[in-house]
């Protein structure tokens, strides 16, 4: 379904407003996209996931309160060990050219949509 004139207006507007918003921009990068996260971090969290798992089942098959909460804590600290990012994770490429062919090919896949973009409003407007 196409859109109508006004919704294109619209449309264009807001295109003008993100491109030339880079405050928006640097805020949607944010200190999430920074590292990486580690293999070790990984390899550790899901081994504590699996001794406090075994704590938690034999405190709850044995009646020992303070067993099961342990194993619960124990699990929780592994989800948390190997969900943290490292500034220095081994995941991905080893040497930052691997990032910057990566953030390259995105950069031409971005142009070239945006390149198509245009092509089909250009040829909506010449019909």
């Amino acid at each position: 379904m196409p859109l109508s004139e006004h919704e294109q207006r619209l449309l264009e507007q807001l295109e003008k407003q993100l491109h030339e918003d880079r405050r928006f921009a640097s805020s949607m990068k944010g200190p999430s996209g920074t590292g990486r996260l580690s293999t070790r971090n990984i390899a550790l969290g899901i081994l504590l996931v699996i001794v406090g798992l075994g704590g938690l089942i034999f405190g709850i098959s044995q009646h020992i309160i303070i067993v099961g909460v342990l194993g619960f804590a124990v699990m929780f600290a592994g989800v948390l060990l190997a969900l943290t990012k490292s500034a220095t994770g081994k995941i991905g490429p080893s040497n930052g050219t691997g990032s910057k062919s990566a953030a390259k090919n995105n950069s031409q896949f971005l142009s070239g949509l945006e390149e198509k973009w245009n092509q089909r409003k250009r040829d909506q407007s010449d019909s």
